[in-house]
């Protein structure tokens, strides 16, 4: 049965699934959608055009769904969707899109997001993403599915971070990182592949091998990165984390690439 505790505010319009289980000093907006299985646990406030996927969970003084932080927006119509089985921690803030970037933020599935961490407008968040404390995106990040970032880490707008990357603690990326990279530092920089994350995934051994050898061609001082890609690319035919690296590179960056320190 669905319980909704009397010290809660559900505007009328809002819809409400199966199971739903809104807490103390909820307030839950007009155009809000919560699935089956939702849990508010207690001072939630829930605003604008936003969906809350099934088994959804959002902790004390979650933010979710109010204006975007951008000063373009003139609060025309936009959205926030969020995939099934995501976790949102305390004091966490995730809002909506702008005209600016297509109107809708999108969280996927099984996600988790620590405490104070946030989501910008018009993101594109994968599945089975994890933000540990306080790390946040700006708006237009793309994010691919189980990427992970560290706590206080912080993306500039605009990047992109591609699946099974790993930013570590306190970085702050202001450049694309590729799918599996791990990046560190106080303007982050390539620290070598997640090969961790990769193995406990259950990637075949052969596979890791190849993007190895792959991430090493990428990576070498002679010739353009077009051109490393390519001798990557022609080095490891049919390997499917090479050609999810490859795919990657050959997308339209708005920022460019994080690359290894230079010695």
């Amino acid at each position: 049965m669905t319980q909704i505790h009397p010290t809660a505010i559900v505007e009328d319009g809002a819809s409400i699934g199966n199971d739903v289980h809104i807490g103390p000093f909820c307030v839950v907006g007009a155009d809000v959608k919560l699935h089956d299985n939702v849990q508010l646990h207690s001072h939630v406030a829930i605003a604008g055009d936003t969906s809350i996927g099934a088994g959804c969970k959002i902790y004390p003084f979650a933010s979710v769904g109010h204006a975007p932080q951008d000063l373009k927006y003139r609060g025309e119509k936009n959205q926030l969707i969020i995939g099934k089985g995501t976790v949102i921690r305390e004091n966490a803030t995730l809002n909506p899109g702008t005209e600016g970037g297509g109107s809708i933020t999108r969280v996927g599935d099984n996600c988790l997001f620590m405490v104070g961490s946030h989501i910008g407008h018009d993101c594109q968040v994968g599945n089975s993403v994890i933000m540990a404390n306080n790390a946040t995106l700006a708006g237009h990040v793309e994010v691919g599915d189980f990427a992970i970032f560290g706590g206080l880490s912080a993306v500039h707008q605009f990047v992109r971070i591609g699946a099974q990357a790993i930013v570590g603690g306190l970085t702050g990326v202001e450049f694309d990182v590729i799918p599996f990279g791990s990046v560190v530092g106080d303007r982050a920089s390539l620290a070598g592949l997640n090969l961790v994350g990769l193995k406990r995934r259950g990637f075949p051994r052969e596979q890791i091998h190849a993007l190895r050898g792959a991430y090493k061609l990428l990576f070498k001082e002679s010739g353009t990165i077009q051109e490393r890609a390519q001798e990557a690319a022609d080095a490891y035919p049919d390997q499917p984390l090479v050609e999810t690296l490859m795919k990657f590179m050959s997308e339209k960056s708005n920022r460019g690439f994080c690359t290894p320190a230079k010695n």
